[in-house]
């Protein structure tokens, strides 16, 4: 049985975001994510307020990373895994505080998150990675939802496992 990702791997962006130890929990879930998959790119690492609450402030980036896997299976065996090493623990509170939050982005060319449009934590860093991407729905590149979003603040990029 062939599947749709036997001639090639398939490119997804992840989304990353930390407000419990962030520096140390970002840097660690990208090592990670470049042990699981095979990581191509990462965006700068950006500041940003939390959202849904006061709680701290979150450092958000996005990895671009080639994978054969299908969505799902991504999904569990590789950000789930991450997310469980890394301590995360998933409550009522969608906003709650978090040592890491792992989501999909954008799966072998098709939007996965439609926040992609709408939150500056999630379209600022994916928008350095995709800049040229599609709203399929307004027309609206990722790199103009990222400038109309732009309030927050660029760390370093990311400089790889020490």
């Amino acid at each position: 049985m062939s599947g749709p990702n036997d001639s090639q791997p398939l490119r997804v962006l992840i989304g990353l975001g930390s407000n419990l130890d962030p520096e140390n929990n970002i840097r660690k879930a990208l090592e990670m994510l470049s042990n699981l998959t095979d990581l191509l790119e990462t965006s700068s690492i950006w500041q940003t307020p939390a959202v849904g609450s006061t709680g701290p402030d979150y450092l958000n980036a996005a990895a671009l990373i080639e994978t054969d896997l299908a969505l799902s299976d991504l999904k569990e065996k590789v950000l789930l895994e991450i997310e469980t090493r890394l301590g995360r623990v998933r409550t009522a509170d969608k906003y709650s505080d978090r040592t890491i939050d792992l989501d999909v982005l954008i799966y072998d060319g098709a939007e996965i998150d439609p926040d992609l449009w709408t939150l500056a934590h999630v379209a600022v860093p994916a928008s350095q990675i995709f800049p040229e991407f599609i709203n399929p729905a307004t027309g609206e590149s990722l790199e103009s939802a990222g400038q109309r979003l732009s309030q927050i603040t660029p760390l370093a990029p990311w400089q790889g496992p020490d």
